[in-house]
């Protein structure tokens, strides 16, 4: 694996090990208090995606994200031909992320969510997410790139609480949390769904920046 995919691995792995063990501990002290929980979540999510974004941004250009991957190859900016590798690079990173914080809070390893999220409106939200968290990185990359670190991680931060379905926006982070059963977790049978409407959310998303950000 080369320095490039390898922080893809690396940082989606980080990434689902913060999304993920942030939602158990927050979990945990909430004692079912689903707000506090869930701001623990989103507030931790933010700061990691902030630190991993700056550290591995100048290697890989840090998205973590198949379909931010998509994006780049539809704009020409990336070969299509390195699209299957960031994806299983970003996929497997995500598993091992999952994992990863199964072990460190002594949890089955191996488990799947019994968490429905599905239907019309999270569907309506992640494809919402999605296009928003598309719109900021190109918007960022137009008018601040020094800015895109805290730009990606404040917008996933709102997102967390303004999207019904908690913005995955993410089709590897999807798919990862398919397999914990934990604050985080969506049921298998939800992936199909929410990554559809992710890849709809970013393809809206690159047609929208080309008029705004293109002179």
């Amino acid at each position: 694996m080369n320095k490039t995919l390898f922080a893809e691995f690396l940082g989606t792995a980080l990434l689902l090990a913060v999304v993920v063990g942030s939602g158990i501990m927050g979990a945990r002290l909430a004692e079912g208090n689903l707000a506090v929980a869930l701001l623990a979540n989103s507030l931790a999510t933010g700061c990691g995606l902030y630190v991993l974004i700056t550290l591995l941004g100048p290697i890989s250009g840090a998205h973590f994200n198949p379909a931010v991957t998509a994006v780049f190859c539809a704009r020409g900016e990336r070969p299509w031909q390195m699209l299957p590798a960031y994806a299983a690079a970003q996929v497997a990173g995500g598993v091992l992320g999952v994992w990863l914080t199964h072990a460190m809070f002594a949890l089955p390893i191996l488990q799947t969510s019994t968490h429905i999220r599905s239907g019309g409106s999270q569907w309506l939200a992640e494809a919402v997410a999605t296009f928003g968290l598309v719109l900021t990185i190109l918007g960022g990359l137009r008018h601040a790139v020094s800015q895109v670190p805290v730009l990606v991680a404040a917008y996933i931060t709102a997102a967390y609480w303004f999207t019904a379905s908690t913005s995955f926006a993410n089709p590897a982070v999807t798919v990862a949390r398919a397999l914990t059963d934990t604050f985080a977790g969506i049921h298998p049978a939800g992936i199909v769904g929410f990554v559809l409407a992710q890849c709809v959310g970013a393809a809206l998303a690159t047609v929208v920046a080309r008029t705004l950000f293109t002179d």
